[in-house]
Order: structure tokens, then C-alpha cells, then sequence
């Protein structure tokens, strides 16, 4: 996840699922307790550009304590690193009790997103791609006639088009799956910048390295691109990005690695 601070927290568990491809002016290390065991650890080679150091008393961190912190009576001590993931997690949960203002986006019998009234709103002008039905509680549909993966994309994107940059903005062109659940078909293919809209679910691609110097392990993190359309000059993974379409993860993992965009 992206941060606008140069002070981290001990907990480098991904955040993010869905971000923009990652380009890095200035890498830093930073060191960490090394929560991974010895055989699970990933050394890449230093560089030469600029490096911190912030020490901590080295500590192991396993799949066992995974699962303790995860229960819902845990309480994590003082010296928990993972107070600030517990933050981002209600920070990610928030908002339940608007609920009310989302109308789920159905496709083939099955949930593939949810949007907020105000945008079902501005589908309704487009009833040869999207319908509003309240039979069986009111939802938002595409029209019977678009019957092919290939049909739905082309007529969602025109709508997105005819949306334009004041409704949706920062069109990226590419291109998002939408399915009821991670590796289910693909109903279509939805413009990136327009998947939080549509309330779809998005999946994203995340690399954390780390190097080891004089026995001690340092979170090897990138600086995003002053350029960058979003997030620009703050701190990130060392590669991360959205999973497009016709990417497996290894592909998506190789085209981020590569992108200098």
C-alpha cells in the first residue's frame, strides 16, 4: 500500500489488492524483525542507490502465529507488530451501515458487484446495455440480448465512453474480468478505472524482497514514480499491480517487473 509517511509499520503483510503498475526512482531498505523463517526467506542483491536503516531485535513470525492472531478473542501484547494491520483491516471494513445505498450487480444468476444508487442512477439513460429490475429485490442486470462475453464488453465499454472522465475518471484501458469469484468464468471485461464503480471484485499481484546484511534482514521497498497518475513519490511494494485480463499471475508478475511506464 501506498504511504505518504517515510515512517513504517513492523507489519509487511499486503494491504492492497488492486493498485497501477509500479515504477521506482529510489529504492530503500529498511530493517524489520524477520518474521519469516530461514527457509522461507528471499534474498535479492543490494543496489546502489540510497539505503536507512531502522534496527529492531530479530524475532520469527509463522504460519502458527498467523492463525492465533486471526482469532476473534486475540489480543495482541505491546509488542505486537501487528497493531497497524489491524487498523487498515476496520479502516477496509468501514462503512457497513450504508449498505442500504448499494444495489447488488447481477449477471447470469450470480453477484458480481455492487453499485451505489447514484451511479445505478446514471445507467438507467442506457437501457439497451443495463436494466434495472426489482424482481427479487431490486439489482441492476445487463439486457438479455448481450449474450456473449464479447457482446457485454464492447457494449459496457461504449457506455463507459459515453460516461466520460466526469463520471469515471482516469481511464487506464485496460482491462478488468468480471466473475463471481477468483478464477470462476468470465461473464466480461470491464475498464479498470471503472471497477470500483461497478463494486466488482479485483484482483491484485504483490512482491516484498528483502536482503540480508551483516545477519540482519531489511524490507527492501520501492519509491513510486513522481509521475505516476496515482500515489505519485510514495512508498509501495517492490512490485505490485492489478491482475488484467489474459494475465496469469506469473505473466502479471513479469509484465510489472518489466513496465517502466
Amino acid at each position: 500500500m501506498a504511504c505518504n509517511t517515510q515512517t513504517i509499520r513492523h507489519s509487511f503483510i499486503s494491504l492492497y489488492n488492486s493498485k497501477c503498475s509500479h515504477v521506482f526512482t529510489k529504492n530503500i531498505l529498511t530493517t524489520f524483525p524477520a518474521p519469516f523463517s530461514s527457509r522461507s526467506s528471499m534474498k535479492l542483491a543490494t543496489s546502489s542507490r540510497s539505503a536507512s536503516g531502522i534496527s529492531f531485535s530479530s524475532s520469527s513470525f509463522t504460519w502458527n502465529d498467523v492463525v492465533k492472531v486471526s482469532q476473534p478473542d486475540y489480543s495482541p501484547d505491546d509488542s505486537s507488530d501487528l497493531n497497524g494491520y489491524f487498523e487498515k483491516i476496520k479502516i477496509c471494513n468501514r462503512g457497513s451501515e450504508l449498505q442500504s445505498e448499494f444495489v447488488p450487480f447481477i449477471i447470469e444468476g450470480q453477484v458480481v458487484g455492487y453499485l451505489h444508487n447514484r451511479f445505478a442512477s446514471q445507467l438507467r439513460r442506457y437501457g439497451e446495455v443495463f436494466v434495472y429490475s426489482e424482481d427479487k429485490g431490486c439489482h441492476v442486470t445487463l439486457n438479455s440480448k448481450l449474450k456473449t462475453a464479447e457482446d457485454r464488453t464492447k457494449a459496457v465499454g461504449e457506455v463507459i465512453k459515453c460516461l466520460g472522465e466526469e463520471v469515471i475518471p482516469g481511464i487506464r484501458n485496460e482491462l478488468y474480468p468480471v466473475t463471481s469469484s477468483f478464477g470462476a468464468p468470465i461473464f466480461f471485461s470491464l475498464e479498470r478505472a471503472a471497477a470500483p464503480y461497478f463494486g466488482i471484485k479485483a484482483y491484485g499481484v504483490h512482491m516484498n524482497g528483502y536482503v540480508e546484511i551483516d545477519g540482519q534482514k531489511f524490507l527492501w521497498i520501492g519509491k513510486r514514480s513522481q509521475v505516476k497518475p496515482t500515489y505519485p513519490g510514495m512508498l509501495d511494494h517492490l512490485v505490485a499491480g492489478g491482475l488484467v485480463c489474459n494475465n496469469t499471475l506469473l505473466l502479471a508478475f513479469i509484465r510489472l517487473s518489466l513496465d517502466l511506464s
